[in-house]
């Protein structure tokens, strides 16, 4: 099995327990979400934990690995965590995302290979069926058909999440136009933005030279601008809660001694073993 159908497999069986067991992914990512208060960004690096924890813990045909910053630099691809099929053996790579519900980047394309690319062509407006093809044929699109990603999408005025995956081949076989635009306020450089037949946005490239910033660069999409290319793996959207005594375990770890860590952790796992029946997991 390759990767991408591995991928494939396993989004299925998590949205199956999403809809059978919806109060474990929703405490999950409640406390994610929650992490907001300590810090903006903080919550990004904690749901790659999480999720992996996740994993491991409520899915029992499924193994995950956090892969860790420490191995940055030695990443084939853009993965966070790296999940293996204990039934087939399968071992596939995945990027974890947790995005407000808007722009969300796809791939940092670090190679610098769209931009430069779709800037080869003559046209500011391809409508073309076969040269959208051609191009989007290009090993340097090849990102779009294999995207191992995760999207935690939180909308926070609403307190309420969703798990959106972005349907790159669907996207890839709808896109009618592709445009290069200059005009947005604000933005220093051109993107090129696909559309589809019906004149829906669909995703978009940004700037991919030398003088782009690398979080910004690559390809993106909208989760609200560009919703029916997204498959829901939560079912819909579903509203979390902060968990603000989270936080204070938090502040209570920091400054308390790995006694107590092991203490704590003990009356974790015993929760984690009441939740498991309730939901029928148990072993």
């Amino acid at each position: 099995m390759d990767t991408a159908s591995a991928y494939r497999d396993f989004r299925k069986r998590l949205k199956l327990l999403a809809s059978k067991q919806p109060m474990l992914i929703t405490t999950t990512l409640s406390n994610i979400f929650t992490m907001r208060l300590i810090g903006n960004k903080t919550h990004g690096d904690l749901a790659e934990i999480a999720i992996a924890e996740f994993i491991n813990q409520y899915m029992y045909d499924f193994r995950s690995i956090h892969v860790g910053k420490d191995l940055y630099r030695a990443k084939s691809q853009e993965e966070d965590i790296t999940i293996i099929n204990e039934i087939t053996k399968a071992e596939f790579p995945v990027s974890l995302k947790a995005y407000g519900d808007g722009p969300l980047q796809l791939s940092t394309d670090k190679a610098c290979l769209m931009f430069p690319r779709l800037e080869q062509e003559a046209s500011d407006n391809i409508v073309n069926r076969t040269e959208i093809g051609r191009i989007l044929d290009d090993s340097a699109f090849s990102a779009l058909t294999m995207l191992n990603i995760l999207p935690l999408i939180y909308d926070e005025s609403a307190q309420r999440c969703n798990i959106l995956v972005f349907d790159g081949a669907r996207a890839r076989q709808a896109t009618a136009r592709i445009v290069r635009e200059t005009t947005r306020r604000g933005r220093k450089h051109p993107v090129y933005r696909f559309y589809d037949a019906d004149g829906d946005y669909v995703c978009e490239v940004r700037y991919g030279g030398a003088a782009a910033n690398a979080l910004q660069r690559g390809l993106w999409t909208h989760t609200r601008n560009a919703l029916k290319y997204f498959d829901s793996v939560t079912n819909g959207w579903i509203d979390y809660s902060h968990n603000k005594v989270l936080v204070q375990l938090f502040s209570h770890a920091l400054v308390s001694t790995e006694a107590g860590h092991v203490s704590a952790l003990e009356k974790i796992k015993e929760d984690l073993s009441r939740l498991k029946k309730l939901a029928g997991l148990a072993k």
